[in-house]
């Protein structure tokens, strides 16, 4: 399995439904770190987005499991930007 970086861009015009949404995001969220499909997640400071780290097998299957996230269901996401991340260093390598 391969690691990727999902980065999602928010905008203060969302912040209303992020907020109504934020418990399923984050149930979406355990359920993927159940799954031991997710290795960490969180928000950048000032609420201007995240970042997110997943195993998966590929970039469209990421791609496909991120369309199910709550807080893309319900437009929330202003970008989303699905990198392949190889780490060579630290507690990811």
């Amino acid at each position: 399995m391969a690691l990727f970086a999902v980065q999602y861009t928010y905008s203060p015009t969302t912040a209303d439904g992020r907020d109504t949404h934020r418990a399923d995001h984050r149930a979406w969220l355990a359920d993927l770190l159940e799954q031991k499909v997710l290795v960490s997640s969180g928000p950048f400071t000032e609420d201007r987005g995240a970042l997110i780290i997943v195993e998966g097998t590929d970039l469209t299957s990421v791609t496909q499991l991120f369309a199910q996230d709550p807080f893309a269901v319900e437009n929330l996401v202003d970008t989303s930007v699905i990198t392949e991340w190889k780490p060579v260093m630290g507690a990811f390598a």
